[in-house]
């Protein structure tokens, strides 16, 4: 019975968290003064897609389960914290960095059935980390990978640092 609460008690929490940092950053909408055809709407962000899969990027992802296949999970919680330049700092999972902004982390297991959250984060307890963006996806034809891209408050893609949160079923 203990056993059922805790996982209850984790499920509401992590909810909680959720929908915190989500209403955190939903912002209230101004009455424009300007009539709407003289009103200048914002400048498109570019592309939201993923970039392709690598080879490279494929091969280690199946080495990872593989690696990882005789661990069986349930419900869990993992945390990965990345640095700006792409390398991992502390927690569970390897960083590729694509480009700019781009990042895929993948696990030893499948996550693709999971929930994800990241935040903008610093690695050090030094200072307050830059304003900015980040937006997460399951890895496109990568069950054990997540793909997470950082951009800076204008909207630019940037290499940020962030912390992730995995959930699996």
């Amino acid at each position: 019975m203990s056993t059922s609460f805790r996982r209850k008690a984790a499920a509401v929490t992590f909810a909680v968290l959720a929908l915190s940092l989500a209403g955190g950053g939903i912002a209230v909408a101004q009455p424009s003064a300007k009539a709407p055809q003289e009103a200048v709407q914002p400048a498109a962000r570019g592309t939201n897609s993923q970039p392709p899969v690598t080879a490279e990027s494929a091969r280690m992802a199946k080495a990872a389960l593989k690696s990882g296949a005789a661990t069986t999970l349930v419900a869990t919680n993992v945390f990965t914290v990345v640095n700006a330049n792409g390398t991992k700092a502390r927690g569970t999972g390897t960083v590729i960095k694509y480009g700019v902004g781009q990042y895929e982390v993948q696990f030893g297991y499948t996550v693709s059935a999971g929930a994800f959250l990241a935040t903008i984060s610093r690695s050090d307890a030094c200072c307050i980390p830059p304003g900015g963006e980040v937006s997460v996806a399951p890895r496109l034809s990568t069950p054990n990978a997540v793909f997470v891209q950082t951009r800076n408050s204008a909207g630019t893609p940037a290499d940020l640092g962030f912390t992730l949160l995995t959930h699996t079923p």
